[in-house]
């Protein structure tokens, strides 16, 4: 199953989510790979640690060696590194990824993700990409290339306002590229269940008819205590309420 998790805005938990998601998966014995499409490559630093990158296999030196001909290509494999947590595995970001983009997108490179996903799938059972946070080349490869649309919702009235826009382009790269794409659910990040707002956003949402995921995911000075230590959830506390909710996420989506 691949998975990608989008949201044009940002701060939304996109990285936390990825990157716990897939740690369960591969904790439960699942092969997993995480493909971190974010220049600011949050993801990355959250399975990395200060690990030293290498400078040869990471997402960008995927892209950049799709624009020139090679008789004998890298497979996409020659681009995924390990992490230090078994089974699970990472095609870093890389800051370069920015100023690949413009060169990528004219010479319309869209559906290289898509094929090397494909690949991949031969080897992992769970891939989850994380994607900058602006419908640009790097989300739309992302969405076309993906089964499932996981999107973060952290219960403000901005990003509300925000889904419906999301979730129309969704559906286009569904019409137009990529039939098998599907929301696979909004989850609900940083929830508050003894303030009002966030209770009557959620609920509002339900009551339209959209794909909400429980359970929510709770707010947690722990979660932060987990990017710093560069830790996922359930490595760092499995008995946390957080932890819990993420486990118990991860096993709605396997029921979808």
């Amino acid at each position: 199953m691949r998975y990608v998790v989008f949201n044009q805005k940002g701060g939304v938990g996109k990285s936390t989510i990825t990157c716990n998601l897939a740690a369960i998966s591969a904790a439960q014995g699942l092969q997993t790979l995480v493909v971190d499409l974010d220049p600011q490559g949050n993801s990355t630093q959250y399975l990395l640690g200060d690990a030293p990158a290498d400078e040869a296999r990471h997402a960008a030196a995927f892209f950049e060696q799709t624009l020139r001909f090679s008789a004998k290509p890298q497979d996409a494999a020659d681009h995924v590194v390990p992490t230090p947590w078994e089974n699970l595995h990472l095609m870093p970001s890389h800051p370069s990824l920015d100023e690949l983009h413009p060169k990528l997108e004219s010479r319309y490179k869209i559906y290289k993700l898509r094929d090397a996903l494909e690949e991949l799938g031969q080897t992992y059972d769970r891939i989850y990409v994380d994607t900058p946070p602006a419908l640009n080349f790097y989300t739309r490869s992302a969405l076309i290339a993906a089964q499932g649309c996981l999107i973060p919702f952290d219960c403000d009235d901005f990003s509300r306002r925000a889904l419906y826009t999301l979730l129309e382009n969704v559906q286009e790269i569904r019409a137009d590229h990529n039939e098998d794409l599907n929301v696979a659910g909004i989850i609900v990040n940083q929830f508050q269940p003894r303030a009002s707002l966030p209770q009557k956003l959620v609920q509002e949402l339900i009551d339209e008819g959209l794909p909400v995921l429980q359970p929510y995911l709770s707010a947690s000075v722990k979660i932060k205590e987990s990017h710093q230590l560069a830790r996922p959830m359930i490595h760092l506390d499995a008995r946390h309420k957080l932890s819990q909710e993420l486990v118990a996420l991860h096993e709605r989506l396997g029921a979808e």
